[in-house]
C-alpha cells in the first residue's frame, strides 16, 4: 500500500499544494477537479511541475453524474467522458474516477448501470487507461459499496474496477466482509478518512468533519484489515473535507497526513503479521507509565517568587545540577525541574514564553524505542548540548516547540535525578501531594488535530470525545487522551487535556495570545486529603480560587452530601463531582502572570476531571480583574 493524498485535503493554490505535498514526502497524488479547474496554466504545465516535484498524478477526481442517464442525456455523457479521458492523457495518469451519480434524472437497474461502464471501460481501454467507480453514501441510486462491486462485476471488463472509500463505507456502518472478496486486480484504488461520530446527514459530515486516520472515531481498523485480506497494494490515498485543514498551513497538514498513514498501514502489518508498503519500521507505540518530571524555564529574577510558591504548594529543593543553573524539587512522586541557566533550549524558551512549563518527561518501558518510532513517523528529535557526565535525554519537539522527553527503568535514564543533580539535604515535608495527576495543554482550534495525532500515533493512548466547555468568552472543545492509567492509581500512566478555542475571548485563547503559542495551561496534582492540603497551601500564602456561594447552595439540591462536608468545601473552595466509581473534588490556585495555575485534585475512584465544573472555575477565573502570584516577565 501506497501512501497518497488528494490535493482538496490542503489549503492554498494548486503549485502551493503540490509543493507541499511534495515537501512531506509523498510520491503519488491525486488532484481535485476545483484545484486544476482554478490553475492559470494549462494541464501539461501541471504535470510538468509534478514532475519536476517527484509526484505522479494518479487520477483527476471526480467525474460526476456519469452512470444511468436517460437516453436524451446519455451521448453528452460520454461526450464528457471523452474529454475527461482527454484531460487525463495530457495530466499523464490513467485512472478515470467516476463516484455515483446524485442527478434526479439518474435512472436505476443493475444491468443498466453495468452496460454503461462496459461502454466506458471500453473507451478507456483503447487509450490504455482505466475507469473506477466509487459509490458515494448519498448516491441517488447507488450509495453502497457492495451495489457499486455488483456492477463492476456485472460490467465484466478488465479496465472497470472499484474504487473504495472508507468514509462511504463506514459512515453507514456497512459489513466489510465483502471486500475481502474483491480479487485485487479488480480494486482499481483506495481513499482513506476518518471522522468523528456525528449524528448529521452522510453530504454534510463528509464535506466539513472529515480527518485523518487515528484523529475521528471510524473503525478504519477493520476496514484495512478487510483490506489486506485481498492482496491490495496499489495507492492509499488521504481525501480530507475538513474546515480547519483548510484554514491551517498546507504543510503541516501534508505532514500529519503522511504521518497518519505512516501509522496505518503500519498497524495494520503488524496485525497481518506482514509488511504491507513502503512505510518505515517502527517499534510499537508505547505505554506511558508515569509523568517522571515537568521542567520549568524561569527568568532568574522571577526564580524567587516562583520557588515561593513551590514551597507553598510544599515542594522541597532536593537537588542542584551538577553544572547548570537548574534545581530539583520534589514531593511524593511529583519531580518539578526549574530551569534559570543563562544558556540553551530553555533560556530561549523563557524569551519567547516567560516562566512556563518548557518540558515534559515520560517514562516508557524503553525510551530509544520510542525515540526511534517517532522518528519513524516524521516527528523532529531534539539534541542539546551535554554537559560533562550529564546524561542525553532522549526528546522530540512538543507543542508549541516545547519539549517532550523519554525515560526507562531500563538504562542508566531512570538514574537521572542521581547522575545529574548533587543532593542538597534539603528534604520535603509536603503537603500531601504524590503525583501528577493530569496536564493540559491549551492551542489554537487549529492545531488540535494535530496535536492529536501527535501523541496517539506516538503513544498508546485513548482519546475521550471531545467535549464542549463554557467559558464567559465563548465555547472550549476539550479532548483527554489517556495512556497506561490503571485504576485511581496516583500518577499511573498519563492523563492529558487538549483545549482549543475559536473565540479570541476564552481564557483558553487568551492563555495562547499572552503566552506567544501554545503551551501548558495547568498541572493537576494529587492529593491524599484535598482539605487538609488547601489549609496548609492557604497557610503559606498561595491564593485559591475563590468558588461563589451559589456553586455550594446548588451542590446541595444535586447531591445528597453530609452537612459538614459541603460547609468544608465552601470553606477551602473546593468544587466536587462524582461518577459511578466514586466522588472527586478539586482546587485551583488562582492564575498566575503569563495564565497558568495548578490544580489540586482528589479521586476516589472517579475516573473524569471534572467536566461538570470547568464552567463554574472560568467564570471563576474570568472574574478576576488581574494575574497574582508569579512575578511578570
Amino acid at each position: 500500500m501506497i501512501p497518497a493524498i488528494a490535493t482538496v485535503c490542503l489549503s492554498g493554490t494548486l503549485r502551493e499544494k503540490l509543493e507541499a505535498i511534495a515537501a512531506a514526502g509523498f510520491t503519488e497524488l491525486e488532484i481535485f477537479e476545483n484545484d486544476l479547474i482554478a490553475f492559470p496554466g494549462s494541464p501539461a504545465e501541471v504535470r510538468r511541475i509534478c514532475g519536476d516535484l517527484g509526484l505522479r498524478i494518479i487520477t483527476v477526481q471526480p467525474f460526476r453524474d456519469f452512470e444511468g442517464m436517460p437516453d436524451a442525456r446519455r451521448a453528452k455523457t460520454f461526450d464528457r467522458a471523452e474529454r475527461k479521458l482527454d484531460l487525463m492523457g495530457e495530466l499523464g495518469c490513467d485512472l478515470l474516477f467516476v463516484c455515483s451519480s446524485v442527478a434526479p434524472d439518474a435512472l436505476p437497474g443493475m444491468d443498466r448501470l453495468a452496460a454503461d461502464f462496459r461502454e466506458l471501460g471500453e473507451r478507456a481501454a483503447k487509450r490504455g487507461m482505466r475507469v473506477g467507480f466509487e459509490a458515494l453514501a448519498w448516491g441517488r441510486h447507488v450509495g453502497d459499496y457492495r451495489d457499486a462491486w455488483e456492477i463492476v462485476r456485472r460490467a465484466d471488463h478488465p479496465s472497470v474496477g472499484l474504487i473504495l472509500d472508507s468514509f462511504h463505507v463506514l459512515a453507514r456502518d456497512l459489513d466489510l466482509a465483502t471486500i475481502r472478496n474483491v480479487p485485487k486486480d479488480r480494486l482499481f484504488f483506495v481513499q482513506i478518512a476518518d471522522a468523528p461520530k456525528l449524528q448529521m446527514d452522510p453530504l454534510s459530515w463528509s464535506r466539513h468533519w472529515r480527518c485523518m486516520p487515528g484523529q475521528g472515531d471510524l473503525d478504519l481498523a477493520s476496514f484495512m484489515d478487510a483490506l489486506a485480506v485481498t492482496g491490495y497494494d496499489g495507492p492509499v490515498s488521504l481525501e480530507i473535507f475538513n474546515d480547519r485543514f483548510r484554514a491551517g498551513s498546507a504543510r503541516a497538514v501534508a505532514v500529519d497526513g503522511r504521518r497518519s498513514l505512516f501509522t496505518l498501514i503500519d498497524d495494520a502489518g503488524k496485525r497481518a503479521g506482514r509488511k504491507l508498503g513502503p512505510v518505515p519500521d517502527m517499534p510499537p507505540r508505547a505505554t506511558v507509565k508515569g509523568v517522571e518530571f515537568i521542567e520549568f524555564a524561569v527568568d532568574e529574577n522571577e526564580r524567587p517568587g516562583f520557588e515561593r510558591l513551590l514551597r507553598g504548594l510544599g515542594f522541597a529543593a532536593t537537588g542542584r545540577h551538577r553544572s547548570k543553573d537548574v534545581s530539583l524539587w520534589e514531593q511524593g512522586a511529583i519531580r518539578i525541574v526549574v530551569n534559570s541557566d543563562r544558556e540553551g533550549f530553555a533560556h530561549s524558551y523563557n524569551l519567547n514564553h516567560g516562566t512556563s512549563v518548557c518540558a515534559m518527561a515520560l517514562k516508557v518501558p524503553d525510551a530509544r524505542a520510542t525515540l526511534e518510532r517517532a522518528k519513524a513517523i516524521l516527528e523532529q528529535p531534539y539534541s542539546g548540548a551535554i554537559g560533562p557526565g550529564e546524561l542525553d535525554i532522549p526528546a522530540v519537539r512538543g507543542l508549541g516547540g516545547s519539549l517532550v522527553y523519554f525515560v526507562d527503568d531500563v538504562s542508566s535514564l531512570g538514574r537521572w535525578s542521581e547522575l545529574d543533580f548533587l543532593p542538597t539535604g534539603e528534604k520535603a515535608e509536603g503537603i500531601g501531594l504524590t503525583a501528577v495527576d493530569h496536564v493540559s495543554q491549551s492551542m489554537q482550534y487549529e492545531e488540535m488535530l494535530t496535536w492529536l495525532l501527535f501523541y496517539t500515533s506516538l503513544i498508546e493512548a485513548r482519546k475521550s470525545p471531545t467535549q464542549a466547555v463554557i467559558d464567559p468568552g465563548g465555547v472550549v472543545q476539550s479532548q483527554v487522551i489517556e495512556s497506561g492509567v490503571a485504576g485511581d492509581a496516583p500518577g499511573a500512566g498519563l492523563r492529558l487535556v487538549l483545549n482549543g478555542s475559536q473565540s479570541h475571548r476564552t481564557l483558553a485563547a487568551r492563555f495562547v495570545t499572552d503566552f506567544f503559542g501554545s503551551g501548558v495551561q495547568h498541572i493537576a496534582l494529587d492529593a491524599t486529603d484535598i482539605f487538609a492540603a488547601v489549609e496548609k497551601m492557604t497557610a503559606r500564602g498561595v491564593e485559591i480560587l475563590d468558588i461563589p456561594d451559589n456553586y455550594y447552595d446548588d451542590l446541595e439540591a444535586r447531591f445528597d452530601l453530609p452537612a459538614d462536608l459541603t460547609a468544608r468545601m465552601r470553606r477551602f473552595n473546593v468544587l466536587y463531582d462524582r461518577d459511578e466509581r466514586g466522588p472527586f473534588y478539586q482546587a485551583y490556585t488562582t492564575t498566575l502572570e503569563g495564565g497558568f495555575f495548578f490544580e489540586i485534585v482528589q479521586r476516589d475512584g472517579y475516573a473524569g476531571y471534572g467536566g461538570p465544573n470547568a464552567g463554574i472555575r472560568l467564570a471563576a477565573q474570568a472574574r478576576l480583574a488581574r494575574p497574582t502570584g508569579m512575578p511578570s516577565r
